[in-house]
């Protein structure tokens, strides 16, 4: 039997048994009542963790398909995106947006800086913007932007609607998808809800709904209001990942019974741990200080230690693996994922091995 790597990597994450048994339930039919009431049985919990009373919508795709539904769904003839940029993925979404016909506006700051709501503000002043994008925790830099700051900045322009990917921070981190009153609120289940790839879930405020209603050419297949109009029936527009929706259920039961600020917490602990380890061990870390993300850390490679060869080390001596960096910064940066089904038990257990295989 080929032997099993532990992923420490952005994403995808550990998956735990009770997760894989939970996906690997009998099927039943997507149009039947069974599937109706697991549909309905996920909703209120998910609406507990998106901290939104907004309906939540399970796609099967990756939240990419979900990000560029919302430019399309909410950009009327005419008018414009603005897509705030501070890494590879974040970036990516202004390419999405030219690549769907849209009008594009960037707010653009160096790898390793957050957007600042001064930033969005001076860009919005200039008007016509339809849609605001952001990209929560970044993860190709490990940069946490200050998400409810620019949410009040977005909002004191009623034509402009705001759209956040929280797909690596949903669940290690409190967001109040209402309290921001935030327009679409996105994610992913690979990271920290400890899924399996392969389900987008989000959340679309009354006001964005009703701006799909304006925007002709929305596609069908990432229709918000295909989407609405399914959702009242306990049903999904097309033929939905039914295992993942299992996988789903079980892993908000177990959520809800750590209890979600028990969580935040745990992740902000292992957060801590790594930083700590890595500072004391002589690396920086890449993110302007303050802005750090909480889900994975993106450590500076000061002391030019060969990645690949540590990686290989540790994979062959104790069977896990961290990521050597993102893009341009592939050697001069590592990051390790600390989300998801990890503890500070686990954690520290990799801080050792992360030691005894560093270059002496």
């Amino acid at each position: 039997m080929k032997t099993h790597n532990r992923l420490y990597i952005p994403g995808p994450v550990e998956v735990s048994e009770k997760t894989f048994e939970a996906f690997c339930q009998p099927m039943i039919g997507h149009r039947s009542a069974a599937f109706q009431e697991l549909y309905a049985s996920v909703q209120p919990k998910l609406q507990q963790v998106f901290h939104t009373r907004n309906p939540v919508f399970v796609s099967t795709s990756s939240a990419w398909g979900v990000m560029e539904a919302a430019i399309r769904n909410l950009t009327r003839p005419g008018r414009k995106v603005l897509c705030c940029m501070n890494g590879a993925f974040s970036d990516k979404w202004y390419d999405v947006a030219v690549r769907n016909g849209l009008s594009a506006e960037k707010v653009q700051v160096e790898w390793g800086q957050p957007i600042l709501p001064e930033q969005v503000e001076a860009k919005l002043k200039q008007g016509d913007f339809d849609v605001v994008t952001m990209i929560h925790n970044e993860t190709s830099t490990g940069v946490m932007s200050p998400v409810a700051e620019i949410a009040k900045v977005v909002r004191a322009h009623p034509e402009t609607l705001f759209v956040v990917d929280a797909v690596s921070s949903m669940t290690g981190v409190r967001i109040n998808m209402d309290a921001m009153d935030l327009d679409v609120l996105l994610c992913g289940v690979q990271k920290a809800f400890a899924l399996p790839p392969g389900l987008a879930l989000f959340a679309v405020s009354k006001r964005a709904l009703e701006r799909a209603k304006q925007v002709p050419n929305r596609g069908y297949y990432f229709d918000f209001l295909e989407f609405l109009k399914n959702h009242e029936s306990n049903m999904t527009p097309s033929t939905p990942s039914v295992s993942h929706i299992y996988a789903l259920q079980s892993k908000l039961d177990e959520m809800l019974a750590e209890g979600l600020d028990a969580r935040y917490e745990r992740h902000r602990i292992m957060a801590e741990m790594v930083r700590s380890w890595a500072c004391e061990l002589g690396f920086g870390l890449f993110p302007r200080k303050g802005y750090e993300s909480l889900t994975l850390t993106c450590a500076a490679n000061t002391r030019n230690e060969d990645i690949p060869a540590w990686i290989k080390r540790l994979r062959e001596t104790y069977h896990c693996v961290f990521d050597g960096g993102y893009g341009k910064l592939k050697g001069k940066t590592f990051r390790i994922a600390h989300m998801g089904d990890e503890t500070p038990e686990s954690i520290r257990l990799l801080l050792g091995w992360l030691n005894d295989t560093l270059s002496k």
